[in-house]
């Protein structure tokens, strides 16, 4: 299963760079490929298709493992990156970005150019954090546990959407737009500054899989059948939440909050690796690129100029394919 993911995986890139809302021959995209071609094809591979390619592939690995992490520390299957308040906390840091250094120091700047675009992912990734960081201490000083770091992370969640929200709804500016764009999940104009922004995060986060492997399969199991195979639960629990809290706080920030890829993805990995969870780690990885690679090449071909949210394309894909495990699992 693993070799025909990767497959998978290598047609779906193959087919993001050939295809697109600009109809390029394949003459052209090979000659651009080997260095060649018009300053135009090259503008459209180099520039435009193969950053938001890669952007995609890194923010899919990221929010897949980071949604495994979760549901496997917290012992809930529904979980993923909205259930730690992280990609609330990402969107409440976003609007107060935007609001404080456009809105209020730029007042009379109504275009959408004056937005410091740049500067999002940075702010999402400390907003992102912070909630994570918030909801560990509540949980830690209630004595962490699995059901509590839920129970924390919904409740605290839905505060900073509510306020997020409310930003937004009483801002009412048509500098606005770009935040609704951020809020559906979009690798639209994304560059290899957003490449490059998630590639240490990638990196670090699947370095540290197989340091975290043993504690990850004894942290599936209660706390105190955990403890008695010698593992330091409250520690490794913290690593892992830290892990997964850092690869879901990045994500979001460079791309948004793209729904389904860190719930989906892991019941897929499951699905498809049945009772050997060493395989469910490496087939969340790749399951990830695919579903985001994917996603992202059907919202530009049937949307064309006017291109769908890849957000909106997961959702879509993701619900009736999570139905459809459901009803095969036990």
């Amino acid at each position: 299963m693993l070799s025909i993911a990767l497959v998978i995986a290598f047609l779906s890139l193959i087919a993001s760079v050939f295809l697109g809302v600009v109809d390029l021959p394949i003459a052209d995209v090979l000659a651009v490929l080997a260095g060649k071609g018009s300053p135009e094809a090259q503008s459209i591979i180099l520039d435009i298709r193969l950053p938001r390619i890669v952007t995609g592939v890194l923010a899919g690995i990221q929010f897949a493992v980071a949604g495994l992490l979760l549901q496997t520390i917290t012992r809930n299957p529904l979980a993923d990156p909205s259930l730690m308040g992280v990609s609330q906390g990402a969107t409440l840091s976003v609007t107060v970005f935007l609001l404080f250094t456009v809105y209020i120091f730029n007042p009379g700047e109504n275009t959408v150019a004056e937005l410091p675009i740049a500067w999002l992912p940075v702010a999402g990734l400390a907003g992102g954090m912070i909630a994570g960081g918030i909801i560990y201490m509540l949980a830690f000083r209630l004595e962490l546990s699995a059901l509590r770091i839920t129970l924390c992370g919904i409740a605290i969640g839905a505060v900073l959407h509510a306020l997020a929200i409310g930003l937004i709804a009483g801002w009412g500016s048509a500098r606005i737009e770009i935040i609704l764009e951020w809020l559906s999940g979009s690798l639209y104009a994304r560059t290899w500054d957003h490449a490059l922004f998630l590639l240490p995060f990638t990196v670090a986060g699947l370095a540290a899989l197989p340091l975290i492997y043993r504690p990850l399969v004894l942290l599936q199991f209660d706390t105190q059948v955990a403890r008695s195979f010698g593992l330091a639960y409250r520690r490794q629990f913290s690593v892992v939440l830290l892990v997964s809290c850092a690869l879901a706080a990045s994500a979001v920030g460079a791309v948004g909050p793209i729904v389904f890829v860190g719930l989906v993805v892991p019941h897929m990995a499951r699905f498809l690796a049945g009772r050997h969870f060493p395989l469910v780690l490496p087939l969340t990885v790749v399951l990830g690129a695919i579903l985001v690679t994917l996603g992202d090449l059907i919202g530009r071909l049937v949307g064309q100029a006017e291109e769908i949210p890849i957000g909106v394309v997961t959702a879509i894909v993701g619900v009736p394919v999570l139905l459809a495990m459901l009803r095969k699992l036990p």
